[in-house]
């Protein structure tokens, strides 16, 4: 399934790195990025979510809270983010639920391991509707952060 521009954001109940259950309808009120990505602690992954933690002052001033969403188990997820120093929350779907909801889960990715979310953003506003949606097949391949800020800026005006 394909999320679209316009619909209401899957609903999710995943864990923080601190065990703490997150829903993305307890985000009401903001504007959500969700940013999925592969796996932790591989050097795309990496630099993609230290470059967020790097912009962390500027999606706080676009009214955005971000969450990192990976399959990875909680505890992985918790030494990579204080080993990457991360400001913002990941979340634990090791049960790949949330990111089969979202369209973003491989299939086969590589050697063998199956079922690894696809690197993704979605924009999610203040009434929970998904106003970007970017699903990568590579896994090498970059968010459009310009994308994604040009439409935090749009909803946030």
């Amino acid at each position: 399934m394909t999320i679209q521009i316009g619909q209401t954001a899957p609903d999710f109940s995943l864990r923080d790195t601190d065990k703490n259950v997150v829903t993305l309808g307890e985000q009401r009120g903001k504007n959500v990025v969700l940013l999925f990505f592969p796996l932790a602690f591989t050097s795309v992954c990496t630099k993609e979510l230290c470059m967020t933690r790097d912009n962390l002052t500027m999606y706080n001033n676009l009214n955005a809270t971000i969450f990192g969403i990976s399959v990875d188990s909680l505890f992985s997820l918790k030494r990579f983010k204080e080993d990457q120093q991360l400001n913002f929350s990941l979340l634990s779907d090791f049960n790949k639920t949330t990111s089969a909801a979202y369209g973003c889960l491989y299939e086969h990715f590589f050697n063998d391991m199956d079922g690894v979310s696809k690197r993704s953003a979605f924009v999610i506003d203040t009434e929970g509707v998904v106003r970007y949606a970017e699903v990568l097949e590579n896994a090498g391949d970059m968010p459009n952060f310009d994308a994604i800020n040009e439409c935090l800026k749009q909803i946030n005006n």
